[in-house]
């Protein structure tokens, strides 16, 4: 299994090895959920177990849909991976600050992706540890500054990537790992486009590209070829927009995740707005990042737990996001063995999650437009799990499923990103008032 020449080996006892290695660095995960629910603020009164805050939190993160049908079904260990970013969120609710450093350096080294949050544990850590004191309108003070404290940073930092990259460095091969790690040439999406902005890009370019050849407004032979329906991971070229470069993805989610940062920076409020931040950089990179995988929505949905238990208004953007996301994952099941196996467990965890957090919060969760939009999942699923299947379409245009489900997708994750975003500027005001 471990010769890079042998493509496409498969054995019994490999597929053993690699299920029983997930189901065991779950473990990480179960504890890091432990870990989350004992920084959960339970409401006041008496409640039954099933109903307590810290339950639910519980069901939400080790039932979650998409993480079990990513690591269980698809096979990854994305669990044993958020088990580190949990973990370390709760020390970061503790007030364990050094811990939580060191245990998202060794996740960072353990997978790239996760720099999609730095930027919130960067300025956090910097603003809200290394400054030990504000003023009395929550303005930093200057001189409060720790030199040791960034030392002590800095240090576990530092020591973490000596001991990843330094055999690497030794043997001349970092040049080789960093172009593993940045693969520019995959183009601006994957395979299956995952639910993001530039998914609604490439459909304006595409049905503009339409328009214009019915109007004779464009030539059909000067067009370039379908790549980006073809399912292949490649770079290509829009036809009518202009074409996206991997810098002009850089600039876009560095402008989409600036607000956040800069307001842990100038008015931070504790580590929960430092979970809103990395909430934020997380949605800000999935949406205009390069290549962004499918699974990547992850990275917002389970973080986003903690919130959802504790805050209505976060509840009802938490079981929008959830639901699109989880539906987006649908693709990477594509045979038909399969899809009563994920309708069954999307609809379990899906259920669930409305029942209890209605409950838990004792209002309605949602908007009459957001409720109307979940409803349309279902007929964009019936679409393209059932008919499409049996229509004549399947042969000419075999991406249509994949196109549909990622350009709906996009619409409900640009929405939760949109109001998470009204829900930190609301927040800003409020504590002007104060």
């Amino acid at each position: 299994m471990l010769l890079v020449e042998n493509l496409n080996y498969v054995s019994p006892s490999a597929v053993l090895f690699q299920r029983l290695s997930v189901i065991f660095t779950d473990v990480v995960f179960i504890y890091a959920a432990r870990e989350c629910c004992r920084c959960v603020q339970e409401q006041k009164g008496s409640r039954d177990v099933l109903s307590r805050p810290s339950f639910v939190l519980a069901v939400l993160l080790l039932w979650n849909f998409g993480l079990l049908i990513v690591d269980h079904i698809h096979f990854q260990y994305n669990g044993f991976l958020f088990g580190f970013l949990l973990l370390s969120v709760a020390k970061h609710l503790q007030n364990r600050h050094l811990q939580g450093a060191l245990l998202f350096s060794v996740l960072l080294n353990l997978k790239h992706i996760y720099l999609y949050v730095a930027p919130a544990y960067g300025v956090y850590l910097l603003r809200s540890y290394c400054f030990t004191e504000d003023h009395h309108d929550g303005s930093i003070r200057w001189r409060s500054f720790s030199p040791l404290r960034l030392l002590s940073l800095g240090g576990i930092v530092f020591s973490v990537c000596a001991l990843s990259f330094g055999p690497f460095i030794v043997m001349g091969q970092l040049p080789q790992v960093l172009s593993r790690l940045f693969p520019f040439k995959r183009g601006l999406c994957h395979a299956y486009w995952a639910p993001n902005f530039w998914a609604l890009y490439n459909m304006l370019d595409k049905s503009l590209a339409v328009l214009g050849v019915r109007l004779k407004l464009l030539e059909e032979a000067e067009l370039p070829r379908a790549s980006m329906t073809g399912g292949l991971v490649q770079e290509f070229q829009h036809s009518v927009l202009p074409s996206v470069t991997p810098s002009v993805t850089l600039v876009c989610t560095l402008l989409s995740i600036l607000p956040a940062v800069a307001s842990i920076w100038w008015r931070p409020r504790g580590a929960r707005g430092f979970l809103r931040c990395l909430l934020l950089c997380a949605l800000g990179s999935f949406m205009f990042g390069w290549h962004v995988h499918e699974k990547a929505v992850l990275l917002a949905i389970l973080p986003l737990s903690i919130l959802a238990v504790e805050s209505r208004e976060d509840a009802g953007i938490y079981l929008v996001l959830t639901t699109t996301g989880h539906y987006s994952l649908f693709p990477l099941l594509f045979s038909p063995a399969e899809l009563p196996i994920k309708v069954f467990l999307m609809l379990m965890f899906t259920i669930y999650s409305f029942t209890a957090l209605r409950k838990l919060h004792s209002a309605r969760l949602l908007r009459p437009l957001e409720s109307v939009y979940l409803l349309g999942l279902v007929a964009v699923a019936i679409a393209c799990e059932v008919v499409f299947p049996l229509s004549p379409w399947q042969q000419k245009l075999p991406f249509l499923p994949l196109l549909a489900t990622s350009v709906y997708c996009s619409a409900g994750v640009c929405h939760c990103f949109l109001r998470l975003y009204v829900s930190l500027l609301r927040q800003e005001e409020k504590h002007k008032r104060l």
